[in-house]
């Protein structure tokens, strides 16, 4: 089922409450609403909000027009009524035209609004459908048989650190895991070294806030190297600062 956290973030219910939503999605969302009762609660108090801005937006002359229509043509004498409802008429349509222009531009700022809403919503799908092939792509890659798995541990200067590298010699890709390593300063950095022939040689920066990162494929690589370098990674590994490293 899906996470009701992700349904407001991502903005579903609206989506949904718009017909926006794939219909794999609104499935999605429908079953979550049909078994969470605060989400329920939540989408019917938005669903009301779309129709009473809906309602706001129907022009209704109001009562004010028609009572000062009726005041002022009943205090008209009768030699000169043609004139005065003449000018009556004149003063409504006056006050109509200016209470309509009122109107019409609240209509507007509220249609610019939800236009804004709308490319909002629009971009965060974009978005997710980009972000879930992407992932699709790389779970293919993965689970790929021609693909080597290696885990690198990390020493004293990452306890407990892990990373994962997907090696397929094949198709010449590798992807790297690294959220089992810890979080480093903001001027600092992982970097993976594959070393040929006892030459390392720079395969990429790891940051730490991605799922899955592509690095450079080396040719005859005898094993890879894990340090950790300046932000925005070296020319040459810091071999003190070597972090962990594995046989391939």
């Amino acid at each position: 089922m899906m996470d009701k956290k992700k349904i407001l973030d991502e903005g579903l219910l609206e989506l949904y409450l718009t017909g926006e939503l794939s219909e794999e999605l609104t499935n999605a969302v429908e079953e979550v609403l049909e078994n969470d009762k605060s989400l329920k609660e939540h989408f019917d108090a938005l669903e009301s909000d779309f129709e009473q801005m809906g309602m706001e937006q129907a022009i209704v002359p109001p009562n004010v027009v028609k009572s000062r229509l009726k005041n002022i043509v009943g205090q008209k004498k009768t030699n000169w009524l043609p004139l005065g409802i003449a000018a009556s008429f004149a003063l409504v349509f006056g006050l109509s035209s200016f209470w309509l222009y009122e109107k019409w531009q609240d209509a507007e700022q509220n249609l610019n609004t939800l236009q804004i809403q709308t490319s909002e919503l629009e971009r965060k799908v974009n978005n997710l459908e980009s972000d879930f092939r992407l992932t699709s792509n790389r779970l293919e890659s993965i689970n790929n048989p021609d693909v080597t798995p290696l885990v690198l541990y990390g020493n004293n200067k990452a306890p407990n650190g892990k990373v994962i590298a997907y090696i397929n010699h094949k198709s010449q890709m590798v992807l790297v895991n690294p959220k089992g390593l810890p979080r480093l300063p903001n001027d600092k950095t992982y970097q993976m070294w594959s070393d040929v022939n006892g030459e390392m040689i720079n395969m990429g920066v790891v940051p730490t806030d991605k799922e899955l990162v592509t690095l450079k494929y080396i040719e005859n690589a005898e094993s890879l190297n894990l340090t950790i370098e300046p932000a925005g990674g070296s020319e040459h590994p810091t071999v003190e600062e070597l972090v962990s490293n594995i046989i391939i």
